[in-house]
This record gives structure tokens, sequence and C-alpha cells, in this order.
């Protein structure tokens, strides 16, 4: 089902794989995480869903918040369209700013319910309707959208809490940053 994605994503400059299962997903963040001696963590509940954050912490490995030096960074994608451009959308800079560069190895998980199959613009409007509210509740940001669950639109949130400030595309992968894409056949994260 994702073949062609995977493919797209391969043509950009990323490696890719398609996986049935979050425990699929899961077998290769760990595979990925046995030679690194330092992991980051860029408040993915991607990450956590698939229980990779869980088990690196238990495995007694240091998961460090939005580290930007570091051998692993795990996160996930706001949205990814099906011609394999990824698109995030943060508050402070600092998990887009770790997948441009500083980690030694970028590694994405990304569930089905964050492809799009159009462009840009649908990929944003996925992130500002499915993603922003309810990261803005759980993160107890006091933002139109966590008060209606809906994005108050271009011009309608003036609140200082956004998180919704810096949006980066990828249309390709960054030059020097090693980066794996891993497309999970479940819903995951927002």
């Amino acid at each position: 089902m994702f073949e062609k994605t995977v493919e797209a994503l391969r043509r950009r400059g990323f490696e890719a794989e398609a996986v049935a299962t979050k425990a699929e997903a899961c077998a290769l963040v760990m595979k990925e995480a046995e030679g690194a001696a330092s992991v980051g963590w860029g408040g993915s509940e991607t990450i956590k869903e698939i229980g990779a954050r869980e088990l690196l912490e238990n495995s007694g490995r240091e998961v460090r918040d939005h580290a930007l030096e570091c051998d692993l960074f795990l996160l996930s994608a706001n949205a990814l369209t099906l011609d394999g451009r990824i698109v995030n959308i943060d508050g402070r800079g600092n998990r887009v700013a770790a997948s441009i560069g500083g980690p030694k190895r970028v590694v994405y998980v990304v569930g089905r319910n964050k492809l799009v199959d159009g462009g840009i613009d649908e990929a944003i409007a996925r992130i500002k309707a499915k993603a922003c509210p309810p990261n803005c509740r759980r993160l107890g940001k006091r933002t139109p959208c966590a008060l209606t669950g809906a994005c108050a639109g271009p011009g309608g949130c003036d609140s200082p809490d956004r998180i919704c400030k810096v949006t980066a595309v990828f249309d390709r992968r960054p030059t020097g940053v090693s980066a794996k894409v891993i497309i999970v056949d479940e819903d995951l994260g927002y």
C-alpha cells in the first residue's frame, strides 16, 4: 500500500521502509538504537505509542528531550505527502532543528493517518486540523484550538502559546543528514 511513498522518499534521498505494525516499527527503532550512545526524542507521541521510548529508558539509555547533539534522534512527521515530502510544524523549532542537522542519525516513525494525497497545502491543513489542537491540549496550552478543537485559521490565533510557529517542509533529505522514515500501517500520534 505504501510502496509508492517509500519509493518517493528514496528518490528524495531518505532511507525508507514500510511495516504493518507498531511492534515492527519499534523493533526497527531499537535496532537503530543499538549503536547509539545517546538518543534524542522530539516529543513525539508516536514514538511513545510504539513503545520505543519506554524500552530505551528501561534499557538504561538516557533519552534526552529535544537534543540537538546526539547519536540518534527519534521523531515523527505531522504529515507526509504521498510523493515523499515531510512536513512538520513546531512551536520552538527545536524538533525541526534537530531533524535538519546535529544528530548523527534521524529516524522518523509515521503512522498511516499522517499520509496525505495532496501537496503541501493539504499537509499543513491536516496538521492544523488533526495535530495542533490535541497537542495544544496535551501540552496545557491556552490557545483557541485547544479550547475549541479547531484551528482559528490564518490571522485568527495570536496566542503566545501557539505551537504552530515554525513550519519545515523537507523536499529532500538535508545534505549531511543520515535519515530514515518508517511508515506504519496503523494510526499513530496526531
